[in-house]
């Protein structure tokens, strides 16, 4: 049987309303806020999740 090393990533989102000039600068103050743990997402932001494998790959120098 082989090993596999399998990559796990959930996504969490949440939409906030920001006032701002432009796209650029709501994603900003966005990015901020979210910095300054202004937004805290958690299990009820879940969107989903994403699973990759990858064979594990020995490395024939380990125990000799």
């Amino acid at each position: 049987m082989k090993t596999y090393d399998v990559t796990i990533t959930e996504t969490l989102q949440m939409t906030v309303p920001i006032e701002a000039e432009s796209l650029a600068e709501a994603e900003q103050t966005a990015e901020d806020n979210w910095n300054r743990s202004q937004y805290i997402l958690d299990a009820d932001h879940f969107v989903g999740a994403d699973f990759k494998a990858k064979e594990c790959v020995r490395d024939k120098g380990i125990g000799r």
